[in-house]
């Protein structure tokens, strides 16, 4: 059976709200929190940026399934060592229940350090040097690093957990999703078409049976955006002033500021939400769109409903949605 669990959208909502929302979908019947590491909101609407890792230490004790960051960069704003240590320590407060999920880095998040921001393929290799230098540091060991983009003086992680966190990677691309198999411990992607779905599943797999790793050993996780309200109206509402960046069809791992993404939601139209990003007030209809990505081969599905009604809408979804997925 796929775990449906809950992401927790830092950019979106105060910490101490998100708090709330993790217990309230636990008790509904969620399994786990994604959480979002963002130091900037998408667009200035959604208001907030609280530190990925103060929060999941709090939601994890108030809740007793899966956390992880949904995703972290290792390469840009921390280096891939003080990574290693607070998924470490993580791992070692809650063991088997945190997994640390990397990604290649957005400049919205990443720019305010400053220098030249690379294009993607660079950021892409920077990312897999940094999940060397991880996978060295959950050793235990004494270790050292001197790599294309890293330099690491002998370090090694005093505080370490029983087994270390399985490292997921995040990524739409196929030939990210076979380093992905052959390096990792699992893949994340988000919503997109079945074709492009089963394609990065193929390369994740053949990379993972080249590493000698039975592919259906390693999880497959989804993080789904979705728009439910009690009416079709407020659904599409709620997706134009605060998820408008859910119906931007273009890469967006470029763009600096909240402020040029709000310039950019300005021409964003309901039609551009299409086949993209679900919004409707019937729970049947996000049912059947959830049930097809774990009938894809999906593991574990975080939803994110991209309005403020999380509160009825985890109570909706928690009746009439949850309990009908198989």
């Amino acid at each position: 059976m796929a775990q449906i669990g809950y992401a927790a959208m830092l950019e979106q909502f105060h910490p101490k709200d998100l708090l709330g929302f993790c217990v309230q979908a636990e008790a509904a019947g969620f399994s786990g929190v994604m959480a979002a590491d963002h130091v900037q909101p998408w667009v200035p609407q959604q208001g907030q940026a609280g530190f990925v890792w103060s929060f999941m230490t709090a939601a994890a004790e108030r809740t007793r399934g899966d956390i992880g960051p949904g995703v972290t960069c290792p390469s840009f704003r921390s280096h891939p060592a003080i990574i290693a240590q607070a998924a470490a320590t993580m791992a070692a407060m809650y063991p088997g229940r945190f997994w640390l999920g990397l990604g290649s880095g957005e400049a919205l998040n990443e720019h305010i350090v400053a220098g030249y921001w690379p294009e993607v393929a660079e950021r892409i290799s920077r990312m897999f040097e940094s999940v060397e230098i991880i996978r060295k540091l959950f050793t235990g060991k004494d270790v050292k690093h001197a790599g294309e983009y890293y330099k690491m003086e002998t370090m090694r992680l005093w505080t370490m957990p029983e087994h270390p966190p399985p490292i997921y990677i995040a990524t739409a691309g196929p030939v990210t999703a076979e380093k992905t198999g052959r390096f990792c411990d699992g893949l994340i992607t988000v919503g997109a078409p079945e074709e492009k779905i089963d394609g990065v599943f193929q390369r994740f797999e053949k990379g993972a049976r080249e590493a000698g790793k039975d592919p259906a050993s390693l999880p497959k996780i989804l993080q789904l955006h979705l728009s439910w309200a009690p009416t079709d109206e407020e659904a599409m509402r709620n997706a134009l002033t605060e998820w408008p960046n859910g119906g931007m069809k273009f890469p967006k791992a470029d763009i600096r500021s909240p402020n040029d993404f709000a310039q950019m939601a300005k021409i964003v139209r309901p039609e551009d939400f299409q086949g993209r990003m679900l919004i409707s007030a019937d729970p049947d209809a996000h049912r059947r769109e959830i049930q097809k990505f774990i009938d894809l081969g999906f593991d574990r599905v975080y939803l994110h409903n991209v309005g403020r009604n999380q509160v009825e809408w985890i109570e909706v979804f928690g009746k009439q949605v949850l309990p009908k997925l198989h």
